[in-house]
């Protein structure tokens, strides 16, 4: 089960964004996948989801 690393997330994702250059969406999938998930919108939704349920899925 993956357990995402908010901090770890939005830290990588600015690196990306502001010294790597890419774009916030292009940052964000990275950040995703290097927490094993394949896109920033699988990692947003397992978030949600968590959120919802109140517990882990």
């Amino acid at each position: 089960m993956l357990i995402p690393d908010i901090e770890a997330f939005e830290e990588r994702a600015a690196i990306a964004e502001f010294d790597g250059g890419l774009s916030r969406a292009a940052a964000e999938d990275l950040a995703a996948k290097t927490q094993g998930f394949p896109s920033r919108d699988r990692y947003w939704q397992w978030l949600a989801d968590y959120v919802l349920a109140r517990k882990l899925p």
